[in-house]
């Protein structure tokens, strides 16, 4: 019996609720179910299966048989594949940004917006497949042709986080498929629906059963089943999104196999604002940055740098326009500011609000919790402003995944980079200036593997994402680099005679 759902869906056959594994629809093996909650009502709204170690043989290895076949398949076909997920997914919108919203508690236009960014992947990556090219060379030897081919490397683990979980899943299995890959994904507790949706267009869009299998797991479970998908000795390739810390632990565990890795980890974005910036455009910019998702984006701006000149009149602008927002849960219409994704978030906003008014930080706005009052029974939170923040303040040391915005103020250019830098991460940097030369100095003296320059939206499917320092490594999406994740180079040395 399909559950009741808090929403209608237009394709009752898109809500999933079982494991698929090998192209079934499965129970974990103990049976047992977790409770996945609504964080705009703190209230449970589905059960998915719990998955543990003990599912991990029997989805590798129907990953891996599958890959013996999917391997082969001809790159135009894996492509026509790919563009036909991507048309069933277009289909599916509406009903997929539902599941996203119930998830994770996004607004429902920012998780249409989500699916209308991650569809950038499937169709990019549809033309990727037919893109991969080896090459041949006269070597300094004669008599001799050196030749490279490229081929997929074998079956990839994705752990994927909660915040974009379609995007996530996009992002990688595009690029994996393409390159001839099968998937075993293990989504995060808070998304696994929205994950197994996908799953089950997968099928329908006539990926063969086990190239695409997927494991919901309960937050206690994760670490096991994770490890144990990691060590997996028929997995060859692990990709993850998610914190610097268990980034650290995934590429230790994959050491050990020596398998490849692709790691994009914490940001704490910095985003510098110069007195001969156009201050509405750096405002509107940052506003749809700052607030996305409440604030839970790794590329979100963490640590807002605002020269002296333009300091107070910025931060007036950004609290007007932030007193717009519409708080609520994210299935409401109007609604512009929903919940954070999990409670934890919530401890976390509260300690860092009050570590900076004790290290001196002003509160401009907000600054509470909403949960428990007024009527919100879900994870809220006020947007905050806070300024005159300082570099010993828990809001510039870590990352903060909730709505609270930090205005630190600076004197020259040298000074906002030091202060920007000065970071263990690596992810993205923005800046808003109209000085030529100060942009391209700034393109340059900036740490980090992707750079917005006068714009706060920097991520697309042709331009590569990923981060340097402790940000992780590798690419996602991006011409050649993101299906190069997936493959292996394989080189050919032909002895002639005869010849030259």
């Amino acid at each position: 019996m399909a559950p009741s759902l808090p929403f209608k869906p237009n394709n009752p056959n898109l809500f999933r609720d079982k494991a698929l594994v090998g192209g079934e629809w499965i129970e974990s093996k103990s049976g047992k179910r977790f409770d996945v909650y609504d964080p705009g009502s703190g209230k449970v709204w589905a059960t998915a299966p719990d998955c543990t170690p003990d599912d991990t043989d029997a989805a590798v290895e129907a990953a891996h048989e599958a890959f013996q076949t999917f391997k082969k398949v001809n790159p135009k076909v894996r492509a026509q594949c790919l563009l036909k997920w991507d048309a069933l997914i277009r289909e599916n919108r509406d009903d997929l940004a539902q599941i996203v919203t119930y998830e994770t508690g996004k607004p429902i236009a920012e998780s249409q917006g989500e699916l209308d960014y991650a569809l950038g992947f499937t169709w990019w990556f549809a033309g990727e497949a037919e893109r991969v090219h080896g090459t041949v060379q006269t070597p300094s030897a004669p008599n001799r042709r050196v030749f490279t081919v490229k081929q997929p490397i074998g079956v990839a683990v994705a752990l994927v986080p909660w915040n974009f979980p379609i995007a996530m899943i996009l992002r990688k299995a595009g690029a994996a498929l393409a390159a001839g890959c099968t998937m075993v994904v293990k989504p995060s507790p808070e998304t696994p629906f929205s994950v197994l949706a996908l799953a089950y267009l997968a099928e329908q869009a006539g990926f063969a059963k086990g190239v695409f299998s997927v494991l919901p797991t309960s937050l206690d479970n994760t670490p096991a089943l994770s490890e144990a998908l990691c060590r997996h000795p028929l997995v060859k390739k692990v990709t993850f999104t998610g914190s610097t810390r268990v980034g650290k632990l995934v590429a230790k565990i994959c050491a050990d196999g020596l398998k490849k890795c692709t790691l994009e980890l914490g940001g704490n974005c910095p985003f510098l604002v110069f007195d001969d910036a156009d201050l509405e455009q750096a405002a509107t910019q940052l506003m749809a940055l700052k607030w996305r998702h409440a604030g839970q984006a790794c590329i979100t701006a963490n640590r807002i740098y605002v020269q002296k000149g333009v300091y107070a009149k910025f931060a007036e602008i950004i609290a007007e326009k932030t007193k717009a927002l519409v708080i609520g849960h994210g299935a409401e219409k109007n609604t512009t500011l929903g919940p954070v994704t999990t409670p934890r978030s919530l401890d976390k906003a509260e300690s860092q609000v009050a570590d900076a008014q004790k290290h001196g930080g002003k509160l401009v706005m907000g600054g509470k919790k909403l949960m428990g009052t007024n009527g919100y029974d879900g994870y809220f939170y006020e947007p905050t402003i806070i300024t005159g923040a300082k570099h010993n303040m828990l809001i510039a040391q870590e990352e903060t995944f909730a709505p609270i915005m930090a205005l630190f103020e600076f004197d020259t250019e040298e000074q906002a980079v030091a202060m920007a830098n000065d970071t263990s991460m690596g992810l993205a940097s923005y800046y808003f200036t109209k000085n030529i030369d100060r942009t391209w100095r700034l393109l340059e003296n900036l740490e980090a593997g992707m750079i917005g320059m006068n714009t706060g939206n920097a991520s697309a499917a042709e331009t590569p994402f990923g981060g340097i320092k402790e940000s992780g490594y590798g690419k996602e999406s991006g011409k050649d680099v993101a299906i190069q994740e997936y493959m292996i180079t394989k080189t050919g040395t032909l002895t002639l005679s005869g010849h030259y």
